[in-house]
C-alpha cells in the first residue's frame, strides 16, 4: 500500500512537471530600430564652414555656449543622439585645440577598451581631421576634429541619450557613422 502511494505521487509529479505548458523565460532583447532613408541637405548656419546633413536632423542651439552661434548640437531625434560640435577661429593656438580634442577623446579610456583613429585628408578643399572611433561602453562612440591649419578648427562628439551599452546601440551607431563620413566628404571652408 505504502509503495502504491509513493507510486502514484511520483507519476502524478512526473505529469505535471513534464507537461506542455511549462514556463520558459525568454532571453533578453532590444528594441527594433526604423533607421530612415537616407537624405541630405545643407547645413544652413552663418558659420565659417558648410557640409550637408541628414534630412532627419536638426540643429540646435548649445546650451552651455548660447552666445556662440557656431556651438551647436546636431540632433537625431528618433535615433536617441546628438552630435555636439564646436568651432574655433585658429590663431597661434592650433596645437592647443589639437591637444584639448585628443584629450577629450582619450577620457574616455575608463570604459573603452580601445580606441582607434583615423585621418581625414581632402587636400583639394584643405580639409584635415582625425576621428577617434571609441569601441566599449563609453559616453561618446566618436570623435572627431576638422581643420584647415591656419584659420579654421572644428570639434565634434557623437553621444546617445541612453545608459552606454555597445551592443545595443550598434546598428544605429553604424549608421550614424556613415551619415558624419557624408559630412566630412561634404565639408568645406567658406
Amino acid at each position: 500500500m505504502k509503495y502504491n502511494i509513493i507510486i502514484v505521487f511520483i507519476t502524478l509529479g512526473l505529469c505535471i512537471s513534464c507537461g506542455s505548458d511549462t514556463f520558459t523565460p525568454k532571453p533578453k532583447g532590444y528594441f527594433r530600430i526604423d533607421l530612415p532613408k537616407k537624405e541630405y541637405h545643407s547645413l544652413e548656419k552663418d558659420c565659417p564652414f558648410t557640409c550637408e546633413i541628414p534630412n532627419y536632423t536638426f540643429t540646435k542651439k548649445n546650451i552651455n555656449n548660447p552666445n556662440k552661434p557656431c556651438w551647436f548640437d546636431l540632433v537625431f531625434e528618433n535615433l536617441n543622439a546628438s552630435i555636439y560640435l564646436s568651432y574655433k577661429p585658429v590663431g597661434d593656438n592650433l596645437n592647443q585645440y589639437l591637444e584639448d580634442s585628443r584629450s577629450l577623446a582619450f577620457k574616455h579610456t575608463v570604459k573603452a577598451f580601445d580606441i582607434e583613429q583615423q585621418i581625414i585628408s581632402y587636400p583639394e578643399k584643405r580639409v584635415y581631421g582625425l576621428v577617434y572611433s571609441i569601441e566599449g561602453n563609453a559616453a561618446s562612440a566618436y570623435q572627431f576634429h576638422l581643420t584647415d591649419s591656419t584659420n579654421h578648427f572644428i570639434r565634434g562628439s557623437l553621444y546617445f541619450n541612453n545608459i552606454p551599452n555597445q551592443d545595443s546601440i550598434q546598428p544605429v551607431l553604424a549608421f550614424v557613422k556613415e551619415d558624419i563620413e557624408h559630412m566630412f566628404e561634404t565639408f568645406e571652408w567658406k
